[in-house]
């Protein structure tokens, strides 16, 4: 079966601590079965994704998609009284992702939608609608922005992202 040349067998010593892979290297891995085989051809690809970046007009760039955010599962573990804080903080960091661009701004109504129940009482799901704008203020360091809206859905749950036609 699984005993040929490109087979490598591991031994697994058993410790207070759980299991051991190798018992000199200072490192300790858990372990389910007391022996595992490896393929010993695993290694990562090589190949090298091109580095030359394309330019961009910043008309082309303006765009607007409706995201919804899973904030139940990045407020895990926050603590009550900073759950609403950091929700809009990863709020602000989705836009910055999805949309690449460093200045974000949250419409007041989001903010609002956020905080309805309180602090500590975030809506698990929400429905956004984020906006990449142009820049038009005198000495912007950014030429694009993106504007952060809620929007009214009764159930977000399992919508996808869509393009907004503006």
């Amino acid at each position: 079966s699984c005993t040929g040349p490109h087979f490598l067998e591991i031994q697994v010593q058993y410790s207070p601590g759980g299991f051991i892979v190798n018992p000199a290297s200072t490192t300790a891995r858990r372990l389910s079965q007391q022996t595992r085989r490896y393929p010993s051809s695993q290694k990562m690809s090589s190949t090298k994704k091109p580095t030359g970046k394309t330019q961009r007009s910043a008309i082309a760039d303006v765009v607007a998609r409706e995201y919804t955010i899973h904030l139940h599962k990045r407020l895990h573990g926050v603590s009550f009284k900073k759950r609403a804080p950091k929700a809009i903080k990863e709020i602000k960091a989705f836009a910055f992702k999805s949309m690449g661009t460093t200045d974000v701004r949250l419409d007041p109504q989001l903010n609002k939608k956020v905080w309805e129940q309180g602090v500590k009482g975030v809506p698990y799901r929400l429905r956004i609608r984020i906006s990449r704008r142009r820049n038009d203020e005198e000495g912007a360091k950014e030429k694009l922005y993106s504007y952060v809206q809620a929007v009214n859905v009764k159930n977000p749950k399992g919508l996808p992202t869509v393009v907004v036609e503006e």
